[in-house]
């Protein structure tokens, strides 16, 4: 049996970033293709969550979400890619081909510049890579029992981080350059493991009693999102204590959480599930004498207000935006069971079943969904009264 390591060397440049281009490992076999008959392998938002990436069965496409416009795309010959993730609106790239790509093989990630159309980095491993993230100064691999860290221009492995069984290659990362959290799953059932890289702290938070199937942190990497393979429920944590801030309801069936989304000024957290129905949250989290959390003191840490009651955390809620709705008999918590004392969402926008579909936060009040289908959403809601969200734009990006 393989081991999940990476193959002797432990990274294989194709060259030094600052070194000449090799012909050899330029773009192989390429071939523009115009036709939109692809088939979508994967969808990805890119750190600000203003573009995203669209790996398909020839290559891949990027796209701006507002105004929504494709901004460009690489086909080729000899196979399409299954992870193509972005590093803000650069140049540069981090691709993974898919099965049948018969030149890039699935457990190999190549740091490609477009730019200059060649390679400008490489890491084969003895397994299949599950996911793969970016940031200004660093890369991170996930492979499925093992996450490993590099840093960006000289492509050195900094850390090891070994993980239960992660297929999915769940791995969130903060984007702030003075921070840098990283939460991946535990090494055990419903755990996540918090590293704060520049504190040199750990955190193991017991978010659920299920496997994790989605997280996410905020910019800054104070706030942590999670949910289970059961899919009902979406629990906010203090990465720094692990402590537990607010658990909001999704539904009550068992459902697949595809995807987690938080706001920028951490006021509110979209989630998409299988079920086609696209959930917004309010948040009411908060750090002492800041209206959002995008630039707290991070070496003291978040001074987060939070108590375990509701109505302690009312006053927190920004007077011109709605609450979450509660049951009717949430009066009798602690008597009734904890369903009937749970946090609902403020507004829905309903999708297709059985899609995949990612969100994110757009300009003022308007979430953008792109969906494993080839359709783009860009939808509103009302910040004070919630319910149904309106969509304001709908466009074909593929045709699958």
């Amino acid at each position: 049996m393989m081991a999940d390591t990476p193959s002797s060397p432990m990274n294989t440049p194709c060259e030094h970033p600052n070194s000449g281009a090799s012909p050899s490992l330029s773009w192989p076999d390429a071939d523009i293709n115009d036709s939109d008959e692809s088939d979508l392998f994967s969808i990805s938002w890119n750190q600000d969550y203003g573009c995203f990436a669209a790996g398909t069965s020839h290559g891949f496409r990027i796209y701006n979400c507002e105004p929504f416009k494709e901004t460009f795309r690489r086909d080729l010959r000899t196979g399409g890619f299954k992870i193509v993730e972005m590093l803000f609106r650069s140049n540069i790239l981090a691709l993974v081909g898919a099965v049948a790509n018969s030149h890039y093989p699935p457990n190999k990630v190549l740091i490609w510049d477009d730019h200059q159309s060649r390679c400008i980095g490489e890491f084969t491993f003895r397994s299949e890579v599950r996911g793969v993230k970016l940031r200004r100064d660093r890369i991170v691999v996930v492979l499925e029992h093992k996450i490993y860290v590099y840093h960006l221009m000289d492509l050195k492995l900094l850390h090891q981080i070994e993980t239960v069984a992660n297929p999915k290659g769940l791995c969130c990362l903060s984007y702030h350059s003075n921070t840098f959290v990283l939460a991946c799953p535990g090494r055990c059932k419903g755990q996540v493991r918090v590293e704060h890289f520049g504190l040199n702290v750990t955190k193991s938070i017991n978010a659920h009693d299920s496997q994790i199937a989605c997280l996410t942190l905020t910019m800054d990497g104070l706030l942590l999102a999670t949910a289970s393979v059961k899919g009902t429920l979406i629990r906010i944590f203090n990465t720094m204590d692990g402590s537990s801030l607010q658990e909001v309801r999704r539904g009550v069936d068992r459902a697949e959480i595809n995807s987690i989304s938080l706001s920028p000024n951490v006021q509110w957290l979209a989630a998409s599930s299988d079920k086609g129905t696209v959930h917004i949250f309010n948040l009411r989290v908060r750090v002492f004498g800041e209206d959002s959390v995008i630039h707290p003191n991070y070496v003291q840490g978040p001074a987060l207000l939070h108590q375990n009651s509701s109505t302690a955390l009312d006053p927190l809620i920004s007077p011109n935006t709605g609450a979450n709705p509660n049951s009717s008999l949430s009066f009798m918590r602690g008597v009734l069971p904890k369903y009937f004392s749970s946090e609902w969402s403020f507004a829905q926008f309903h999708l297709p079943e059985n899609t995949k579909f990612i969100v994110a936060f757009g300009s003022q009040n308007t979430v953008l969904i792109a969906g494993m289908d080839g359709s783009f959403y860009r939808c509103s809601f009302d910040q004070v009264n919630g319910g149904e969200m309106l969509q304001k734009e709908y466009i074909r990006f593929l045709k699958c």
